[in-house]
């Protein structure tokens, strides 16, 4: 059962479920699909979470009683919806030293090398849940309990773009210069966000995540061969 929520008065919200799951995150993006195989006219944008999805849409186009309805509409018969393979995607790291200032204290704090960290961070598939926070930043399920560590006590004022991250059982990647909390323990030359682009970000909702260690003279390599 999908509910619909009014969000003032220019979005609705399709509440999908009420836990962070692979099943809900399919039924999400099945949500999305669907109403991307049937626009609907007035609807600006629609914005995928962990288990919701956000209709933004102009008032002036379409009132909110027509959308909703035009919007049960489309999701009639929803459950028989096949969503394709998931793409997958390889992000090079450099881990440790001055690209992750917190690896060691994550193998500290769980007991292993910052070997075995890099190891078990770079040996599992990561699934994009959304892009939040900041544009192309992604929400990465699938880390391994043996390195889930908390989030910083203080957040850093500032950091890099590309640094990689792990705040509880999540791990991502800052698409830009900002400031955050997440454990660094690498970075990646990779660019997330490409506004010159379409689409703008290298993930995606659904795609798969891969990380691959590489060396701080292979990151400088990529990092000037990238656009």
């Amino acid at each position: 059962m999908i509910s619909i929520i009014p969000m003032g008065d220019t979005a609705l919200v399709l509440e999908v479920g009420h836990t962070i799951s692979e099943e809900t995150h399919r039924r999400v993006q099945a949500v999305v699909q669907r109403l991307d195989q049937q626009p609907i006219s007035g609807v600006l944008e629609v914005v995928p979470a962990f288990a919701t999805v956000t209709v933004y849409y102009d008032p002036f186009q379409i009132a909110y009683t027509e959308l909703r309805d035009r919007v049960e509409a489309a999701l009639q018969g929803l459950t028989d919806v096949e969503l394709p393979p998931s793409r997958i995607v390889e992000i090079p790291v450099c881990y440790g030293g001055e690209f992750g200032p917190d690896l060691a204290k994550v193998a500290a704090r769980n007991q292993l090398t910052p070997s075995e960290v890099i190891e078990i961070h770079t040996d599992a598939e990561y699934l994009v849940y959304m892009i939040g926070f900041a544009p192309g930043f992604p929400y990465l399920g699938g880390l391994s309990e043996r390195i889930a560590t908390p989030r910083r006590d203080t957040p850093r004022p500032v950091i890099p773009a590309g640094s990689v991250g792990i705040a509880g059982q999540q791990t991502g990647v800052y698409p830009l210069e900002t400031p955050g909390g997440w454990q660094l323990i690498g970075r990646t030359p990779l660019r997330l966000f490409r506004p010159e682009q379409d689409p703008p970000t290298l993930l995606q909702a659904g795609d798969l995540v891969r990380f691959r260690e590489i060396t701080a003279e292979q990151y400088q390599v990529i990092k000037e061969e990238t656009p």
